[in-house]
């Protein structure tokens, strides 16, 4: 179902709630965050940006030297994010992600998950600002008076 965010806030939130691992890619900032929500007796559950991977094959091996303790996932699910980090959480899935983490017990992984979205917020302002500004990557469609 579609909703005011033109997404499908009822099959991201389902994909959060039920998946072990979750790479969210964003519309405005390269890196891509990555939800583990597994862990054992030695590692609490995992939050951080990654890079872009170059294949679902790469992504799996980069997160096997993250995570040796682990086997490997039989899937790791991802879903595109089109809008600002702002209605991620307004849409309520943050929330979501932070409760998965949350149930853990981990008060390490908890401030982990407060600094990725911190994190994300100062990426996207940084894009914002070279987009505005016309930095690299970047055109503006005017020209500044001289």
């Amino acid at each position: 179902m579609e909703n005011d965010f033109g997404i499908d806030i009822e099959g991201i939130i389902k994909v959060v709630d039920a998946a072990d691992v979750v790479v969210v890619r964003f519309q405005v900032i390269e890196p891509r965050l990555l939800i583990d929500t597994r862990a054992n007796d030695f590692d609490g559950p995992l939050i951080c940006l990654v890079p872009r991977a170059g294949s679902v094959e790469e992504r799996f091996r980069s997160l096997k030297r993250m995570r040796p303790r682990f086997a490997l996932p039989e899937r790791i699910m991802s879903f595109q994010w089109p809008r600002h980090i702002a209605t991620l959480e307004a849409a309520g899935i943050w929330s979501r992600i932070y409760g998965r983490i949350a149930a853990s017990g981990s008060r390490e992984a908890l401030e982990r998950c407060d600094a990725v979205l911190r994190e994300l917020k100062g990426l996207e302002r940084e894009q914002t600002m070279l987009a505005i500004r016309g930095g690299e990557g970047f055109e503006t469609i005017w020209e500044l008076g001289r």
